[in-house]
């Protein structure tokens, strides 16, 4: 659970912009979560969450004070790239990596709200199923789709699990969940934010890879 009770993300402020940099920063603790799921068939989306936060964190660099909300960047692409919008730059990395941060959110929230196998109640298949159906399987075309299909068989324990998110020390269950039910808070509202924004701005993209 130190995983991610060791970088929260903040709470936002009245009206819903999320600051570049504490998201950055929350964010660039969160790839190593997918080494927690066990198999390495989780390594490109791993991958690509690392690589859409440097993607992000390269344009924010360019002007900190600028790009002092992800509003700001979109705002300031789609001014510059004009029709090539919003298939480029940070736009295009965030657009992504909320994606992939959708997966962890639905995930998490499936392991507190007590979804389970009936039959196997300590297998994890159901929550990772149900989140890669929500945020990632309609972006994905079929040989990517099966490629899931087979972690999903290589998924650990939920005893293994919560004790890799804990680097490794025992935990007692209902402990483990009460901290993801409190990371989940800001981190939900965080990544809805994100949503809400793409949608106001008309920036959403549903192509598949």
């Amino acid at each position: 659970m130190a995983l991610l009770m060791e970088h929260q993300f903040r709470q936002l402020p009245a009206d819903r912009q999320v600051e570049t940099r504490p998201f950055l920063e929350a964010v660039s603790y969160l790839p190593p979560f997918f080494d927690c799921l066990g198999s390495t068939v989780f390594a490109p989306i791993k991958a690509d969450l690392s690589g859409n936060i440097a993607k992000i964190k390269a344009v924010f660099d360019t002007n900190p004070g600028r790009f002092k909300t992800l509003q700001q960047i979109l705002e300031a692409e789609k001014e510059m790239h004009g029709a090539g919008w919003p298939k480029v730059g940070a736009t295009l990395a965030l657009m992504w990596l909320r994606r992939g941060l959708r997966f962890i959110q639905v995930f998490l929230q499936s392991l507190v709200d007590g979804d389970k196998d009936e039959n196997n109640p300590n297998l994890i298949r159901v929550n990772i199923a149900k989140a890669y159906e929500i945020a990632l399987k309609k972006y994905h075309g079929w040989f990517v789709q099966q490629l899931f299909k087979a972690a999903l068989y290589a998924a650990p324990y939920k005893s293994d699990f919560l004790k890799a998110l804990s680097k490794g020390r025992e935990v007692k269950e209902e402990e483990c969940l009460e901290k993801i039910r409190k990371f989940l808070i800001n981190f939900t509202a965080t990544v809805d934010a994100i949503y809400e924004m793409y949608s106001k701005m008309n920036a959403d993209l549903e192509y598949s890879v």
